[in-house]
């Protein structure tokens, strides 16, 4: 008898392996990054239908295999279906699953808090009223899945000399991973000068719940947003171990 298991996934993407078959790749709550086969979901009478389309959330019970386990069944959790009636927040929403994609791993000893956090975007994504909202959570996401993969950006200390930084000039590296104060940001050459306003405001985000309201939820503007999202967004695809796909797309709708 097969050794079977279930998980609570989020389908990522999907590429055919045969004429009925698809391999779909998933982020899952107990193991992180999975792949399963599914059998038959290109025939019209299959019973997986459409709960293996890419940005739905499923509770799976899937086949032990020796190199790909096989999908047996699945129980449809949240298809988000909003996120598909407004374009700009499914590609948002396809963004933020090339960041799982790319950072997620196998038997990632963090997949819950990341599979939370993934969950928790999207479903807010497919309630959210205003593009400014939708572009508020997806900088929250941006920061607190780089805080939990390892690559936390340091905005309050500069990087090199540690000193507080305040209401000074202040820049940003990508490379180096944070705030820089003028004085030892003289021999980076790639560097972003921001405003003190802008470090204070990403810092409150990064350290609060993602579903905490802020001080910001009613100020910020979709000027301010954009241009911090467009920032991080260099920032991840510089730390990415994989070449992003989607970021033309982001440009477009910008």
């Amino acid at each position: 008898m097969k050794e079977q298991f279930t998980a609570n996934v989020i389908n990522l993407k999907s590429y055919s392996i045969s004429e009925a078959d698809k391999i779909i790749v998933m982020y899952s709550k107990e193991k992180g990054l999975i792949k399963g086969v599914a059998k038959g979901i290109k025939k019209t009478t299959s019973k997986l239908g459409g709960r293996m389309d890419m940005l739905v959330a499923n509770k799976l019970m899937l086949n032990k295999g020796r190199n790909l386990d096989t999908i047996c069944q699945a129980e449809a959790l949240n298809t988000f279906l909003n996120l598909r009636s407004d374009m700009n927040k499914l590609f948002y929403a396809m963004y933020v699953s090339e960041i799982i994609a790319n950072f997620g791993i196998e038997n990632d000893p963090n997949s819950e808090e990341i599979y939370n956090l993934f969950y928790s975007l999207l479903d807010k994504l497919a309630n959210t009223k205003t593009k400014q909202e939708t572009m508020f959570y997806v900088l929250k996401f941006q920061l607190k899945i780089m805080d939990i993969t390892g690559y936390s950006i340091e905005l309050s200390n500069c990087l090199k000399c540690s000193k507080q930084m305040k209401n000074e000039e202040i820049y940003f590296s990508i490379e180096q991973g944070g705030i820089l104060c003028a004085d030892c940001a003289s021999d980076i050459v790639k560097k972003v000068r921001i405003p003190y306003k802008i470090t204070e405001f990403l810092n409150t985000i990064l350290k609060q719940d993602f579903l905490s309201p802020t001080k910001y939820d009613n100020l910020v503007t979709e000027k301010i947003l954009d241009t911090c999202i467009n920032l991080l967004k260099k920032y991840i695809e510089y730390y990415s171990p994989k070449r992003f796909k989607t970021t033309q797309i982001l440009e477009s709708i910008r």
